[in-house]
């Protein structure tokens, strides 16, 4: 047993599996549509100028599809997970960089140099961010999990939708 099979983790990696299962469907449908989501353990978050019904015919899609083995629905290119791990490359790279400078003076002749590592990390580490996706932090595999109610909120111009899941 690892520690993504802890039961909250698992249910949390399979919620996200199935929010950018969703969010992929519904960009498919909506070209251009701006939309978010943030999974929890219990479901997901969407915000976005999405239908209440939109949204359910899309989560439903999803489902079936990830259950019928469409386990790439699950990797998302806009996902937190490849911002965070393509700043953190880029970051240790940059502290690397600045490693041994300790006057202002070294910082400063080094600023090129990290400003070139920072660049190369972000590049470099492009691929990695969907690759933690599929085995870290979200999971194609929806293991009977369910859908449960999907709530709409709205708040101003604001649209938020909750979509519940259990299993």
């Amino acid at each position: 047993m690892t520690i993504l099979d802890i039961p909250l983790i698992a249910r949390l990696r399979r919620n996200h599996g199935l929010e950018h299962a969703t969010l992929t469907l519904l960009s498919q449908r909506f070209p251009g549509r701006p939309m978010a989501g943030l999974s929890t353990h219990s479901g997901f978050y969407l915000f976005g100028d999405i239908s209440t019904a939109d949204l359910q015919d899309a989560v439903i899609r999803a489902l079936v599809r990830l259950t019928n083995g469409e386990r790439r629905l699950a990797v998302h290119p806009h996902c937190g997970t490849n911002y965070a791990v393509s700043g953190f490359v880029a970051g240790l790279l940059a502290w690397f960089g600045m490693a041994g400078a300790g006057t202002r003076r070294d910082k400063a002749e080094r600023l090129p140099l990290v400003m070139a590592l920072a660049t190369l990390g972000f590049i470099l580490s492009r691929p990695l961010g969907p690759k933690v996706q599929e085995r870290i932090t979200a999971s194609g595999d929806p293991q009977g999990l369910t859908v449960t109610g999907v709530f709409p909120a709205r708040f101003g111009s604001v649209v938020l939708h909750r979509v519940a899941t259990k299993g």
